[in-house]
């Protein structure tokens, strides 16, 4: 990659001197920043701005070109990415676009344009993308508008956002609001070959980006991906686009790019140790804000495994203060419990009648003392507490005499090594210049409250994750089937019945209830009375699943006459053609619904959630790849919310989590050892007396099927 990110020389094709094209801003970033040689090709001209101009790329010199950046018409690169393969330039930057996002001529051009350039061994990067921009570096491999040189601010935080002028627009919105720097922006549009995967690739060993932040709409190789994140030193920030059934059209018009399941995708990150994001300005203010704490080691501060962080806030409005505190609950974080020394400090500056508590009004201290004492004193104190993890600052500029000492403050901040935030109100030119000069500090500033503490959360789940995800690979025996089962597996779009899913659950080691197959009323009467009442019968047609919508399940079955009069019953009903299956019932404290499915982008995903009265209420159900080491399949459970319910809902036996986890393990072990397997359910998973076990299943096979041996 690095004839990309540090090319010696570069030919612009489609360079001209136009000032309102493309070609030109192209060439004008170039001549600003890049220190290497640049050859301009356009027939049209000798020369543009007193550089030598080349008719074609086959002109140009023989001392070899690394770099080609492409910005003409669609229709003109094929030619061109064969006269670079022809020329021995090994990476080409194509900015036109016009091609898979346009439509299926679009479609087949980007196809031949990918062919041709794998016989010569060229990589391409784009299409219809904007390139790269290399703040810190001063390579700006872009037609954005030159002018933002005028506000280009490096940092530590490098992006890659797959949409073109998103990443225009971030940079613009970033710059000239002074926001955060940046270290690179790696625009990559149709992702014809470069992907999201060799970039993050190579900005995970960078040095100079500290923290990488992307936007996708689409993630081809999610295993890849994620394993990636998972061996990432760095933290890793995603927003993904088109998680919505509306959204997922709109990723394939915009880039002709593909959308899983959502709930697969945030598992997915989750297991990686991925922060995710949900709209681009707090994509980006997570990033910079893990990047400005990126040295500090939060866990030597954290006092509670529960919550993420106990905070201190330091508020000049108690209304301000009251809803902070509901924020931090609502985003796992807590208010610290202030120590007697700490109260005694934050007296000094008091009136005597004012009690003091957490949040900390300061309004009458303000009024006593000023807003430079009182913000230092009160700052002082509960740095020095060793219940408060980070401080939180309310501040107003420009007005009402609360303009507190900035510096003063970054300074006790850096000392005590905790993070301060500050929430920012006041008038705007005055809020603007704290804005930056607090930032320069090292204290990141929200406008909005709810911000400062999402990016607060996002802060210490990052730290308290570190060594906690698994960087290496997990690795398990292979599960073995005999052939009789196997052969259900190797049947293409074949839904496996219940019995036999069973069977094969057995096998693979997770419990199944005991139950048996009856082949006439009288053998149903006889195999109820050997299990003992009450029992289930059901239903088992050919080929489907959905047993209770089709009235194939009868519950409360006590008495062998009655098994008997169900199995002619349920025999009526499938008009002779399925059989029927006789079921021990158990009374279940709770029921869940776990599975497997196989993911276009992740393949086969792990899958546990709430079922029965729960399942319309809770709606919760979370996801992470296959396989799973028993440590992932419990921090998979962990991820569950509504977990309380587990660990002994109104005085029932808490779950045997160690159980349900061995189950969420084996199920994934069966997702990877047969690639013929595309779903499985287990619904429901009844939890009687703490105790796991299946009592339905169904396994699904794929439609195009490779031999499972």
């Amino acid at each position: 990659m690095e004839f990309f990110f540090d090319p010696q020389s570069i030919a612009l094709i489609g360079a001209t001197a136009n000032r309102n094209k493309g070609g030109y801003s192209i060439l004008a970033n170039l001549k600003k920043g890049f220190n290497g040689t640049i050859y301009p090709v356009n027939p049209k001209y000798p020369e543009i701005d007193g550089i030598q101009c080349y008719r074609s790329v086959a002109d140009l010199p023989d001392t070899g070109v690394d770099l080609a950046i492409v910005f003409v018409p669609a229709k003109m690169v094929l030619d061109v990415i064969e006269a670079c393969g022809k020329k021995g330039i090994k990476g080409v930057m194509i900015e036109s676009g016009g091609f898979a996002e346009s439509g299926p001529d679009g479609i087949s051009l980007q196809n031949s344009v990918t062919k041709t350039a794998k016989k010569y061994g060229v990589r391409l990067w784009g299409p219809n993308c904007m390139g790269l921009v290399d703040a810190v570096n001063k390579n700006v491999f872009s037609f954005v508008s030159p002018a933002i040189w005028d506000d280009l601010i490096f940092g530590d935080v490098s992006l890659i956002v797959q949409s073109g002028m998103l990443s225009g627009a971030f940079l613009i919105d970033l710059m000239t609001h002074k926001v955060m720097g940046i270290s690179k922006v790696c625009s990559i549009g149709n992702k014809m070959d470069v992907n999201e995967c060799d970039l993050l690739e190579y900005l995970i060993h960078d040095d100079n980006t500290k923290v990488i932040g992307l936007y996708l709409e689409s993630i081809p190789d999610g295993r890849k991906f994620a394993s990636l994140c998972q061996k990432s030193e760095k933290p890793v920030v995603v927003l993904k686009g088109g998680r919505s059934e509306k959204g997922a059209r709109a990723a394939m018009s915009h880039t002709a790019s593909m959308s899983g399941n959502g709930a697969v995708i945030s598992g997915a990150l989750a297991q990686a140790g991925v922060i995710e994001a949900h709209d681009f300005r707090q994509m980006m203010d997570i990033c910079r804000t893990i990047s400005t704490f990126e040295n500090l080691d939060l866990t030597k501060n954290m006092n509670t495994e529960k919550n993420s962080g106990k905070i201190a806030i330091l508020t000049y409005s108690g209304g301000a203060g009251i809803i902070s505190s509901d924020f931090m609950e609502e985003l796992g974080l807590s208010l610290s419990d202030l120590s007697s020394q700490t109260l005694v400090r934050a007296k000094e500056v008091f009136p005597e009648w004012m009690p003091i508590s957490n949040p900390v009004d300061l309004w009458p201290a303000v009024e006593r003392n000023g807003a430079e004492k009182t913000y230092v004193t009160i700052a002082e104190a509960v740095m020095a507490d060793p219940d408060v993890d980070a401080v939180f600052i309310h501040c107003f500029a420009g007005g009402f005499k609360l303009d507190p000492d900035i510096e003063a403050l970054a300074k006790i901040a850096s000392n005590a090594k905790k993070p301060m935030f500050c929430w920012l109100t006041g008038e705007q030119n005055a809020a603007m210049s704290f804005q930056i000069k607090a930032q320069k500090l090292g204290i990141p500033v929200f406008r909005e409250l709810y911000r400062s503490l999402e990016c607060m959360a996002a802060l210490f789940s990052c730290h308290k994750n570190r060594g906690k995800i698994e960087k290496e690979p997990v690795f398990h025996e292979k599960i073995i089937l005999s052939d009789d089962l196997l052969a259900y597996i190797n049947i293409p779009d074949n839904n496996i019945d219940e019995h036999v899913a069973k069977k094969i659950l057995n096998a693979s080691g997770i419990d199944t209830i005991d139950e048996a197959l009856a082949i006439s009323s009288e053998d149903a009467g006889k195999k109820a009375e050997e299990m003992g009442y009450p029992v289930v019968m059901k239903g088992l047609l050919p080929q489907e699943v959905h047993k209770t919508e089709l009235g194939l399940v009868c519950l409360n079955i006590d008495t062998e006459q009655k098994a008997a009069d169900t199995f002619d019953k349920l025999i009526k009903k499938m008009n002779g053609k399925g059989s029927v299956l006789v079921q021990k019932q158990v009374q279940g404290d709770l029921e869940l619904i776990v599975g497997m499915v196989r993911d276009p982008q992740f393949g086969p995903c792990v899958m546990c959630g709430f079922g029965g009265i729960f399942a319309e209420i809770l709606q919760e159900a979370v996801f992470a790849v296959a396989p799973l080491s028993h440590k992932q399949a419990s921090a998979l459970i962990d991820r569950l919310k509504s977990k309380k319910i587990l660990q002994g809902f109104r005085g029932q036996k808490p779950l045997d989590m160690d159980a349900l986890a061995n189950i969420l393990v084996k199920l994934g072990r069966l997702g990877t050892d047969f690639d013929n397997i595309a779903e499985i359910d287990i619904n429901p998973l009844i939890i009687s007396k703490g105790v796991p076990v299946a009592v339905d299943a169904a396994i699904v096979t794929s439609r195009k099927l490779s031999t499972c041996a």
